[in-house]
């Protein structure tokens, strides 16, 4: 990777930004300005942006911080000390003129080391899959393959690369064969069930796990792979002091054609030629305190954003924690599924 894959320049969209991160997926850029360093800016600084203004129409040097981490190229011995000290996982290195010389990368196995998140995940694996027919005619949807393993196994190793090791799947639908299959497979974590009678929605299924979870937890589709750091995402969740936090990617849509304002008058007030809207949408999965569950009615269907819903209206804080488009991958549909397939496999090579 080169120099020039990390900078951008100030006057750059925030959507851009996004972009370029997911791309370079270093979780910083280096701003600059008629071709010189003078920022920083990371997915943190985007996040917190977008919670406090909302604004998604920002422009780079509104969010930079001008007052980046560097080390001049006398000094570029000291760097690995430096990044550590400071958290940060990549580090300009500038020469008198104060251009970027270099870049120093800090290595995927100390960065490993550093993720420790070991509270429960819940995964609800009990639906149909009515959308992706015929696969479910023979398989349940947590089992379907993306490349050599199922979804759910894929949800499930990269949560226990972050240290959970507790696993509950809520399961219905053809919920021996998702069984079967965890009891076969070699496992350094525990995988424990919570069987419904019948279909309790994306909420009531929780109700099952009373008296089994008292700690603060993950809740998860099993449809879904969230390529984040989701030990970031927990602290958030903490220091905010959330009941409920929503992970909510931010969506980009071309409308592929032209959108005619209309005057009240009957005249055309404004034409925008495939106009592109952008906005946050629901992922489907959640940090959630154990609250939730011992509120919850027996065997009562309830969709868990209506649980949000109800918690809202009653004044309880409900967050969000904002992502990119490009971490998250769902394969609720079946083109959907195949883009994540193929996303996997590149990732893969």
């Amino acid at each position: 990777m080169e120099v020039k894959n990390f900078l951008i320049d100030q006057e750059c969209t925030m959507l851009e930004a996004m972009e370029l991160l997911d791309k370079v997926a270093k979780k910083v850029l280096f701003v600059i300005n008629k071709g010189k360093f003078v920022a920083a800016i990371t997915d943190g600084d985007i996040r917190r942006w977008i919670l406090k203004k909302g604004n998604l129409d920002a422009t780079v040097k509104e969010i930079a911080n001008y007052n980046p981490k560097y080390l001049m190229q006398e000094d570029k011995s000291l760097a690995k000390e430096f990044m550590k000290k400071n958290a940060i996982e990549a580090l300009p290195i500038l020469n008198e003129q104060k251009d970027i010389i270099s870049v120093i990368l800090w290595n995927d196995e100390e960065i490993q080391h550093r993720k420790t998140l070991n509270i429960p995940i819940v995964i609800m694996a009990g639906g149909f899959g009515t959308r992706l027919y015929p696969y479910t005619k023979i398989l349940p949807k947590p089992l379907i393959p993306i490349g050599e393993i199922p979804i759910v196994e894929h949800i499930i190793n990269r949560f226990n690369k972050y240290g959970s090791n507790q696993f509950y799947l809520v399961v219905n639908h053809k919920k021996n064969m998702i069984k079967a299959y965890f009891n076969e497979i070699n496992k350094s974590y525990k995988v424990d069930y919570a069987d419904e009678e019948k279909p309790l929605g994306t909420g009531g299924g929780l109700s099952l796990l009373k008296g089994k979870i008292n700690s603060t937890f993950v809740l998860s589709n099993c449809d879904i792979l969230i390529e984040e750091d989701y030990e970031k995402i927990y602290n958030y969740h903490k220091k905010e002091n959330n009941l409920i936090t929503m992970v909510c990617s931010l969506k980009n849509i071309k409308i592929p054609y032209g959108v005619i304002e209309i005057s009240k008058t009957g005249e055309i007030e404004e034409m925008k030629e495939k106009p592109e809207i952008s906005f946050f949408t629901n992922t489907g999965m959640y940090i959630v305190e154990p609250k939730v569950i011992e509120d919850l009615e027996d065997n009562k269907v309830i969709s868990f954003p209506d649980i949000i819903e109800k918690y809202k209206q009653s004044g309880y804080k409900i967050g969000i924690y904002p992502i990119s488009e490009k971490s998250w991958l769902d394969m609720g549909q079946l083109d959907e599924m195949e883009e994540m397939r193929r996303k996997l496999e590149r990732e893969d090579v």
